[in-house]
């Protein structure tokens, strides 16, 4: 807009004289209005270059975002197949998906993952070679290492793997473990092994568990039977609590245990008081033998896995008060010739009128065919709890 430089009113580009004062207006007014129009004339050039700027930017966040989608979509079908444990499928789509977009962090981790699964897939592999050579810390060793692999991932198809791998090591240990029972272990070996078995959590490991603590069993019940049967009642409590660590649900270990502590209990009153209830038990003993108070229901012979001679029998009490701390006294003969004597405790320790009780022992000394050897029950003890 141009003014007069002299009454100040508007004045338009192409006039010469004022049409209100009627001065002849400057040149410079011309000058300038045509710089102006110069000047206005190159107003759109930021604008266009603007908005090229925007188009290119939405084009690219446009081709930014297509990618990112595709990459997605193959990400997502690479982890179906995950799931699947298909892992060759797996790894194409991971591939289309960092192909897609190389900055994709998931589907770099993905691929990662991947070859560690390839890798550990020959890791099992060598481990089983291992295996059938009876070489079990190799293949362990084996097993730790590709375990140790994965501890940088995790997800389903990680923790699937890790199942795998679990469920390879223990197949080693229950290997190993067979080996080991196959050397007739002692009984102090016996008890390591039988954490190691209890540690692996399958049907068969848990199996094998019963039958080493079954062993321990027999084994501790057998050597505080020993020491029972010579007074020594603080060594026969040792041995018990210690087999009971081993076996803390067993009857026949508690029963024993009671037993002992019934006996010591009777052995630590005076020594009269001791000869008096010999006595007395030696009484009631052939008074009750007469009335048959006990009876033997039934008595054989049998040899365990270990090849170990086992008596096992049965008693019944015909007695019509509680009877406790039954003691079977039994001889070991070939040929009608007595070669052994033993005695061993009823289990429960108490029983009732008309109830039956049991008793076991284990002779690891003999090893002979039970064909060749008899039993015969000599006397059996107890005392009345009334």
């Amino acid at each position: 807009m141009l003014h007069c430089p002299y009454c100040g009113s508007i004045v338009k580009e192409e006039e010469t004289f004022c049409v209100l004062c009627g001065e002849k207006l400057p040149n410079d007014i011309h000058l300038r209005s045509a710089k102006k129009k110069r000047f206005n004339k190159y107003w759109f050039i930021p604008l266009v270059t603007l908005f090229v700027v925007l188009l290119a930017i939405n084009l690219f966040n446009s081709f930014l975002q297509n990618q990112t989608s595709q990459a997605k979509k193959y990400y997502e079908l690479g982890e179906k197949s995950l799931e699947k444990e298909d892992y060759q499928s797996a790894k194409d789509y991971f591939l289309e998906a960092v192909d897609e977009k190389p900055n994709f962090i998931q589907g770099q981790a993905a691929l990662e993952f991947i070859q560690k699964t390839f890798a550990i897939d020959e890791i099992l592999k060598e481990a089983n070679k291992e295996l059938e050579n009876s070489n079990f810390q190799s293949a362990l060793t084996l097993i730790s290492d590709a375990e140790s692999s994965l501890k940088n991932f995790d997800g389903v198809a990680a923790t699937a793997l890790v199942d795998k791998i679990v469920s390879h090591r223990n197949i080693i240990k229950i290997e190993q473990l067979r080996s080991l029972l196959g050397e007739n272990p002692s009984i102090d070996e016996l008890k390591v092994l039988l954490w190691e078995a209890d540690s692996i959590k399958n049907p068969e490991a848990i199996q094998i568990t019963e039958n080493i603590r079954n062993q321990i069993i027999d084994f501790t019940y057998t050597k505080a039977s020993e020491q029972l049967s010579k007074k020594q009642f603080s060594d026969a409590q040792l041995i018990v609590e210690d087999g009971i660590k081993y076996a803390p649900n067993s009857e026949k270990l508690h029963s024993l245990q009671t037993t002992i502590e019934k006996e010591k209990v009777s052995f630590e009153i005076t020594q009269q008081q001791r000869i008096q209830q010999a006595i007395d038990t030696a009484a009631e003993e052939r008074e009750m033998n007469e009335t048959d108070a006990i009876e033997v229901d039934t008595v054989k012979l049998e040899n365990d896995d270990q090849g170990n001679l086992v008596v096992k029998g049965e008693v019944k009490s015909i007695a019509t008060i509680p009877i406790s701390s039954i003691l079977v006294e039994y001889s070991l003969l070939t040929n009608d010739t007595e070669f052994l004597s033993n005695e061993v405790y009823v289990f429960p320790d108490t029983l009732y009128p008309k109830e039956s009780g049991k008793f076991e022992f284990t002779h690891y000394d003999i090893d002979q065919d039970v064909q060749n050897i008899d039993i015969k029950v000599k006397k059996i003890t107890w005392y009345t709890n009334y």
